[in-house]
C-alpha cells in the first residue's frame, strides 16, 4: 500500500477503556465524607483538570470547607487517589470500549505496529487488567514525558521509541487537547466523539464501535496524498 500507516498510537481513558467513571465514583466517596452533595453534572466540570484543581472546585461546592490548610488538602487529595486505585482493581476485559479489541486484532493482524499514547502513570498496570498488554509495542513511560497534551510529546515519544517518521503515524483521541497533539506532531489525527469539540481532526467517528481499521487506513492514505 502506497503511503502506509506504520504505527498507530492509542489514548488509553475514552478510546480503549473509560476510568471517568472509576474518578466519579471516588470524588463522590470523598464529597460524601466531608458532608458535599456530588452529582454527575458537576463531576463533568472536574474533566480534564488537576487532582488538586479537582479538588478546590468540590470544596467550594461545600462552602465552608475552603478554609482548610494546604496540608489537609493534600491529604484529602491522596485520600481520593487512594480511592480510585481501589476502584480499578476491578477493570477487567470487560471494561474494553465497544469495538476495540477488534480494532486491535485487525490492527496487529495488518503489521502495522501499536503503541500506547497516555501519560497515566497507571496505564501499564490497566492494560494488564484488561488483558490487552500483549497488543502493544510501545507503552509512553509517564516518566519520561516533560509535557502533557496538547504538547506533542506524548506522541512524539512512541514514534521515537519505534524509530518511525511522523508522517507516517495515527494518533487516536478522545480529546481536543490529545487532537491538538497529533496534529501539532504532523501526524494524522482520528478522534472518538463529538464534532464541536473534534472537529479539528483529521478524521472523527462518535463512538470506539465506529473505529475500523480499514477505514481509517484509508483516510490516512487520503491525508498522505494531498
Amino acid at each position: 500500500m502506497a503511503h502506509s500507516a506504520e504505527l498507530i498510537i492509542y489514548d488509553l481513558d475514552g478510546v480503549i477503556t473509560d476510568t471517568a467513571e472509576f474518578h466519579f465514583l471516588a470524588w463522590k466517596q470523598l464529597a460524601e465524607e466531608l458532608d458535599i452533595t456530588f452529582d454527575r453534572r458537576f463531576n463533568e466540570r472536574l474533566k480534564g483538570i488537576s487532582r488538586m484543581d479537582s479538588l478546590e472546585l468540590i470544596l467550594a461546592l461545600g462552602g465552608s470547607k475552603t478554609a482548610l490548610s494546604m496540608e489537609k488538602k493534600l491529604e484529602l487529595a491522596a485520600r481520593k487517589n487512594g480511592y480510585y486505585l481501589e476502584l480499578i482493581e476491578e477493570i477487567s476485559p470487560g471494561h474494553i470500549l465497544p469495538g476495540i479489541k477488534t480494532l486491535l486484532d485487525d490492527n496487529k493482524q495488518a503489521g502495522v505496529k501499536i503503541a500506547l499514547g497516555s501519560a497515566s502513570k497507571n496505564a501499564p498496570h490497566i492494560l494488564d487488567m484488561l488483558e490487552l498488554s500483549d497488543y502493544f509495542d510501545y507503552i509512553v513511560d509517564a516518566a519520561q514525558v516533560q509535557k502533557g497534551k496538547p504538547d506533542p510529546e506524548t506522541f512524539t515519544n512512541a514514534a521515537d521509541a519505534l524509530g518511525v517518521a511522523y508522517e507516517n503515524c495515527i494518533g487516536v483521541e478522545d480529546a481536543a487537547a490529545g487532537v491538538d497533539a497529533i496534529n501539532s506532531a504532523g501526524m494524522f489525527s482520528v478522534a472518538v466523539g463529538d464534532q464541536s469539540h473534534l472537529g479539528h481532526a483529521h478524521y472523527r467517528v462518535d463512538d470506539t464501535k465506529d473505529l475500523m481499521f480499514e477505514n481509517m487506513i484509508q483516510c490516512f492514505q487520503d491525508w498522505r496524498k494531498i
